[in-house]
């Protein structure tokens, strides 16, 4: 059992060139915050060229341009640098699945596999919960007095994650989850116990 105050986490959101990394869209913007028991250790972020043209329609949610990324890193240039900064951590990030699998496919294209780093979704973790309006990012924070602005850069994006992750921890601590592995379960699984007297969605 590994205990939640020896865990880091890794807090990582990404900004694409489209919805889908299988059909074809790339990475242009990653950020990632390293913390350990509510104490910053290490952050990143680089916009990345990818390589491809961006549609206007995506343009209009993320505001990065051609024109900024013309100059910025390929994917291949900060993996060694992601790969070390991930390194034995909990990666966190809000709607997990969509920023894993640019990733895995980003990191594929170097001729590389993306370890199986332990994931942790403040998406699932809200929607167990059961007590926001909607479970987006923006109207977490905003409902849990946290600031929103920037939202769609993905620094501004990781810090919001970062907060609402520690604001969640620490409900969970009170309700009595105190491991890594009570936090998973949590995320996955139904409990039988109710968690600060919020039932869980099914």
């Amino acid at each position: 059992m590994t205990l939640l105050s020896d865990v880091k986490f890794a807090c990582l959101d990404t900004e694409t060139t489209g919805l889908s990394a299988a059909g074809g869209g790339k990475i242009c913007e990653i950020a990632v915050s390293v913390s350990q028991n509510g104490q910053k250790l290490e952050e990143f972020t680089t916009l990345l060229n990818p390589q491809m043209p961006m549609h206007p329609d995506v343009i209009a949610i993320h505001g990065i341009t051609n024109e900024m990324v013309k100059n910025a890193p390929v994917f291949a240039d900060i993996l060694p640098r992601l790969l070390a900064l991930l390194d034995g951590c909990v990666l966190v990030a809000h709607n997990a699945e969509f920023d894993l699998s640019f990733l895995r496919a980003e990191t594929c294209s170097c001729g590389l596999r993306l370890p199986d780093y332990p994931v942790v979704d403040t998406l699932k973790l809200a929607r167990r919960n059961g007590r926001f309006q909607r479970n987006n990012l923006g109207v977490i924070a905003s409902a849990l007095g946290i600031n929103a602005d920037g939202a769609h850069r993905a620094m501004a994006d990781v810090r919001m994650t970062e907060k609402v992750l520690y604001n969640f921890l620490h409900e969970f601590v009170r309700g009595g989850v105190n491991t890594l592995e009570e936090l998973q379960k949590y995320q996955i699984k139904r409990h039988e116990k109710v968690v600060l007297g919020l039932t869980p969605l099914p």
